[in-house]
Parts: structure tokens; sequence; C-alpha cells
């Protein structure tokens, strides 16, 4: 099966009640891991790659050939997105939609309001004439993922995320709401108020990040109030980071890469296929 646009997959999931999980890719491990993992749950998922992560892998045409070359030899029939994470620029956007994604994230939540817009509204007119499906930001996502650093939470403002859909086109919608990059330090705290009324007025899928940590109550509120798309990668390196350190600790003489990286990637599709269960993703494929 092709790779395919974000756009239908949110849809659905939107108007059936569901969110898909978007995982992202950090080696080949991690790769095959999701993939299998959204084929044994017929579940459609979001491979979601991050400049940092294409640049340690290569490049974003390394990154597409590898997704395409497992899709094949594993014979994954369910839909495959991949999404291009935090996109700092239309540079940045445009080189990963010509390389091949399906899907891009414009993070201009950093820059000036209309600056916002103006950068947002270039990549959405250059990815939909390539049928790409496009996310941005509002507000500020505490915490950090590879280059990205949120300095303290902001939430989104519901006039700018209104302005911002009606005046860019875009096809879903992360808006900052309380959720971080990374381990939370105490208990998430997500303003399921503003997401409610943001849902409401702008009528597109929304998008939580961070979604390593956030109690099963909290997320099935937030798919409740138009959420259907959640990612998830700190809980993925966790559980994989320890079984490769218990596998060296129980063996020192051990030095085939094979044998500690697959025990690892057997925990990340364990623990993906936990939160396709819980995101209400498998079987919707």
């Amino acid at each position: 099966m092709p790779l395919v646009s974000m756009t239908e997959m949110l849809k659905k999931a939107k108007a059936e009640g569901y969110a898909v999980g978007q995982f992202n890719l950090n080696n080949l491990e991690f790769t095959q891991a999701i993939l299998q993992a959204a084929e044994a749950e017929k579940s459609p998922v979001i491979l979601g790659v991050s400049e940092g992560a294409a640049r340690y892998m290569s490049g974003f045409k390394t990154v597409v050939k590898m997704v395409e070359g497992l899709m094949e030899d594993l014979k994954i029939t369910v839909p495959v997105a991949i999404h291009l994470d935090h996109g700092s620029s239309f540079e940045k956007c445009k080189e990963a939609v010509d390389a091949g994604f399906t899907s891009v994230m414009i993070d201009a939540s950093h820059h000036p309001f209309e600056e916002n817009i103006a950068t947002t509204a270039k990549v959405v007119e250059y990815a939909h004439s390539k049928g790409v499906s496009v996310e941005a930001e509002l507000g500020t996502v505490g915490g950090q993922e590879d280059d990205v650093v949120g300095e303290g939470i902001i939430y989104a403002d519901l006039n700018e995320c209104v302005e911002l859909v009606k005046r860019t086109g875009i096809d879903c919608l992360a808006p900052a709401l309380g959720s971080v990059h990374g381990p939370y330090q105490g208990e998430p705290n997500l303003g399921f108020k503003e997401m409610e009324e943001i849902g409401s007025a702008t009528n597109l899928p929304l998008v939580l990040h961070g979604g390593t940590g956030i109690p099963t109550k909290d997320i099935q509120k937030s798919i409740s109030l138009g959420t259907a798309k959640i990612n998830v990668n700190t809980e993925n390196q966790i559980a994989s980071a320890k079984a490769v350190r218990e596998v060296l600790a129980a063996d020192k003489e051990v030095y085939d890469p094979r044998k500690y990286l697959g025990p690892a990637r057997e925990v990340i599709k364990e623990t993906v296929i936990g939160k396709m269960r819980e995101f209400g993703s498998s079987g919707k494929a």
C-alpha cells in the first residue's frame, strides 16, 4: 500500500471518536516495530520524523526509502503517513515533501502571529499542490524534543486558532494546551475547556503533542473533544533503552547489535500496540 497523507485518516478518526498515534522514528528498529504494531492491530499509523532524527538517519530521502522498503517487505496493508514533526521553516517542509513525505508540520508558533500565518500559508500552498497534508501549532508546548525547546507552557489563543485555520487552510491544528515533550514533572494538567472551544470553533482534527505520560482518562477526554492525533516518542525511547540495558547487564559478552536491538524492537512494538488500543485506532484501518 502506498504512503498516504493524514487528511482522510484524521477526518475519519475525528468523526468516529478515536485518535491515530504518531510514533516517532529514531532508527531502523523503531520503524520496523511501529509498522509491525500497526499491521498487527489493523490500525492506521503516522510515522513522525523530526529534523534531528532525519539528520541522524542521513536525510529525508533515506527515511522515505527505508519506510517504503519495509512496507513492501513486511507486507503492510494499513494506511501509513510519513510526517515531518516540527518543521522549522518553509524550506525544510519543502525538502521533506520533495523527498516523498506525505505530511508535514510547520512549527512557526515561536514567531509573531502574522509571520506564523504567512509561513504556514506558504507551506500549505506548496504541500497541497503535491497532495501532502499540513499541521500547524499555536502556543508553546513545554519541554524539549530534539531541536525544539518549549520555554514554559503558553496556551493557544482561541481567536488566533480560528484566524490561523481560516487564513491558511491547514488540515489539522496542534494548540498548546498544557502538554509537554519528554517526561512530565508531576501530573499533566490539560486545558480541556480551551480544547473544547478550539475544537468547536475550528472544526478541525486537533493534535496532542507530548502524549507520553498522559493518563488514559485524559486521553479519552481529549479524544471526545476532537483530538484525532496523539504524538508519542519518549515512552518508546525509554522502553527500548531499558531493554538494551537489561540485555547488556545480563551478559557482558554480548557484542552483536541484533542481540540487544532485537529485544528493544519488541518492547517498542508492545508499547505501540498498547497505545493504539488506548487511542481506539485498533481495527480502524
